[in-house]
Formats: C-alpha cells, structure tokens, sequence
C-alpha cells in the first residue's frame, strides 16, 4: 500500500503518550467533585482539547514538513466529525438510564479511556492487516461503504441499551443493583458487593464505542497506515469528547442532516482506501482535506437552516421541572442517533 513513512522513536511515542497521560489527570482533577457541567464549562474545555488537537499538527509540520501534517489534520478532522455520532449515542444511554447530570462527566471520563484502549488496538491490527495483505484494503473499503449507505438510508427504529449482548452479559456475570448509589460504580448491600445502575450506564457506553470505533479507525486508516498518525488524530479526537457531549447535547436537534454528511465521508474513505491499491493510487491529502472540510460544513449548515426554528432543546445543567425523577433526566431528552434517526428511546 502507498503510504508516508517517517521513522518514529519510541522516546516520542512514550512523550505523546505521557502527555495524553497528563491531560487525562488533569481533566479527572478538574472534575473531581461530580458537578454539573454547564455550557459554558463545556465550552472552555473544548476550545482547550481542540487547540491541542490543532497544536499537535504544528509540532509536525515543524517537525516532518507539510504532507505529514495535512495528513495528521485531516484524520483529525474525520475522527472529530464521527466523534459527533458519538454524542448522540451517550445522550441516548443517559437519557435511557436516566443517569444524574452531576455523574455523567464521570462515566464519559472512564468511557473515553476505554475508548482509547479499543482504538489502540484496532490501529495496529488493521495497519499491519492493510500492509500484509493488499486485499484487506478492498475489504476495509467496502466495509466503510456500506456502514455509509446504511447510516443514510437508516430508518426511524428504537434503540435498547439494555438489550446490548454485553450489557445482558454483565448483569448476568455481576450481581446490580437497579439503582444509583452516588457517583460510586460498585457498592455493598448486605455485606455484598455489587454493581451500580452507573456501572451498567458505563458498560452501554463502552459496548456502543466498541462497535464505533471499527468504522472510525477504518475511516481514517484510509486516509494513512503511519501507526503513530492514526493514533494521535484518533486520541486528540476523543479525547475532548466529554466537553463535546456537554457543549452539543442539547443542540443535537439541530444537527438533523449531518448522518448524511458521516455517510458520504465513510463512504469516500472506502473508495480512497480501495483506489490506494488500483493504479490510481491514494488520492491527495489536499483533496481529501478539502472533501472533508466541505462535507461537514454543508451538513452542518444544511441542518442548521433546516431547523433554525427549532429552539434545541435543554442542555446539560440548566435548569428543569421540579420533581424528583425530572433531576435524574438528562438535559439532553431524547435526541435523535445518527445511527437510528428519531429514536426515542425507552426507560428501563
């Protein structure tokens, strides 16, 4: 497979590493006390995660010149739109768990670092699959075309997080409790230690991701197989998911075309990654950046015209109806999913 290859040291694989290790506890301390988060909050931490994204970019164009950095930016820009479709699914499992505000900073922290483990791995499977075998690029590249048609011609259906296999699998395996106990994941009653509705909650997230995280590591393995790009769009991506989630949820309304625009970019990551092994070769990044750019962008734009009458809902930590079960609602409702249009999902 053509690709870019510059060599890595494994000194700068342990600093990128050790600096995503950093900005973890930082994030954890930060938030250690289970507040609410509110737009604002989200917003500040987002514009942080996103400048360090950007940042890192530079440091390599610096470092190893123009095409490595362009690549790195447009699989950060890929990763960063399917993160959205990420979004949607976390509001849809809190909405359904009815998991408190104050505690769903926590879940998406312990969320992301699985999502981080699961996307490590996949890189270098698939990385080494693309430059063992040539026919694992036809076969990467039709998987993303048909992931793209299915989230474009999906139709409205009810999702069910507690149906998820590994959901049932761990209530089966772990004694739970059907309720939450605080911000704890695990607690004891009766002297015996069993799981918390907000380990269950965090279980729903990392099954979902699990099965996100195949196309996204796809996606952009189309784009590059340098291990080390991969890995870096993909961490610096994920790793401001958790102020994304609290800066969009209540606007996700909004966004009622973009899965068309996901689809279209899966769709061209599969026929970039199979035309890599046709004599056309890999198409250029400057086009691939610009493809990019310009989907998202009328996506975007076509949904907010679209509903600019619609006021989007509640976000995350303003305020709501008294009552008891109205405090353990997420402000996010019931949005839409990008992988299942107009779910409305159901309590448990």
């Amino acid at each position: 497979m053509n690709d870019l290859s510059f060599p890595v040291p494994l000194w700068v694989w342990a600093a990128v590493s050790l600096v995503i290790a950093v900005m973890l506890a930082v994030d954890l301390i930060a938030h250690r006390d289970n507040h609410v988060i509110g737009f604002k909050e989200a917003a500040v931490w987002s514009g942080v995660w996103i400048a360090i994204g950007l940042a890192f970019g530079l440091v390599l164009l610096v470092w190893q010149g123009g095409e490595v950095s362009s690549t790195y930016y447009a699989g950060y820009l890929i990763e960063k739109a399917l993160s959205i479709d990420n979004v949607f699914v976390f509001a849809l499992v809190f909405s359904f768990f009815a998991v408190p505000d104050a505690y769903q900073h926590k879940v998406l922290f312990w969320g992301v670092i699985g999502a981080l483990v699961f996307r490590l791995v996949f890189i270098f499977v698939g990385a080494e699959l693309l430059q063992l075998f040539f026919w694992t690029a036809y076969l990467f590249g039709a998987f993303l075309i048909w992931t793209g048609y299915k989230m474009a011609v999906s139709k409205d259906e009810e999702v069910h997080p507690d149906r998820n296999v590994v959901v049932r699998l761990v209530r089966k395996v772990v004694p739970t409790d059907p309720t939450f106990h605080g911000g704890r994941f695990f607690t004891k009653i009766n002297g015996r230690r069993v799981a918390t509705l907000l380990f269950v909650a965090l279980v729903a997230i990392e099954a979902t991701d699990l099965i996100f995280a195949v196309d996204s590591v796809a996606a952009i393995l189309a784009i590059t197989t340098s291990t080390f790009l991969v890995w870096t769009a993909n961490a610096f991506a994920v790793l401001g998911l958790r102020s994304l989630y609290f800066c969009l949820a209540g606007l996700l309304r909004r966004f009622a075309y973009l899965h068309y625009g996901l689809a279209v970019l899966l769709a061209f990551a599969g026929v970039k990654l199979i035309l890599s092994e046709t004599p056309v070769g890999k198409l250029p990044i400057p086009l691939t950046l610009g493809v990019i750019a310009a989907t998202i962008t009328v996506s975007i734009g076509w949904s907010l015209i679209a509903t600019r009458d619609d006021d989007g809902g509640t976000t995350p930590g303003t305020d709501r109806a008294d009552g008891a079960e109205a405090d353990r609602v997420t402000g996010a409702g019931s949005p839409p999913s990008t992988r299942s249009h107009g779910t409305q999902p159901r309590r448990p």
